[in-house]
């Protein structure tokens, strides 16, 4: 098991977000606002993804809500093989992963890669946005976190 310097040098700062995976996002929407109140709900069509190193599109709908210092966030998987739809198919709804924020994320998946971290989803949109799903290894337990580097 990982002691807390471990964690520290990972250089990951502090959690931004949370976010669950639900099934169907019209009857998880009231649940997760009796817990968090309002959210936002969107759909998200997100072409060219790099899930477990092979190119696919991937549809989704997403509700996000900021009235903590900590973002809640719903994904519901629409469309294509994504962690989102195996975490559903492997654990039914709840708590998929938790997000950080980085600067020069490829240099940070290069580094993680080394530390046995494995990137689950990538991508890119453009020269200053991108994202990736880790799985973390063993000794940090059974997690996914989300690297998120936007200005």
């Amino acid at each position: 098991m990982s002691n807390p310097q471990q964690l520290a040098d990972l250089g990951l700062g502090t959690i931004e977000q949370v976010a669950y995976i639900v099934e169907d996002m019209d009857r998880a929407i009231p649940r997760y606002e009796a817990l968090f109140g309002p959210f936002t709900v969107s759909e998200q069509k997100l072409d060219d993804c790099t899930v477990r190193g092979a190119s696919t599109d991937l549809e989704m709908k997403m509700a996000v809500n900021n009235s903590s210092p900590v973002e809640i966030e719903l994904i519901q998987p629409v469309k294509g093989d994504s962690p989102w739809s195996e975490h559903l198919e492997k654990h039914g709804e709840g708590l998929h992963h938790v997000r950080f924020r980085v600067t020069g994320i490829d240099a940070k998946l290069e580094e993680l890669g080394g530390r046995g971290f494995e990137t689950l989803m990538y991508k890119r949109f453009g020269p200053e946005i991108a994202f990736a799903y880790l799985e973390t290894p063993a000794e940090f337990g059974a997690h996914i976190i989300e690297l998120l580097e936007m200005p």
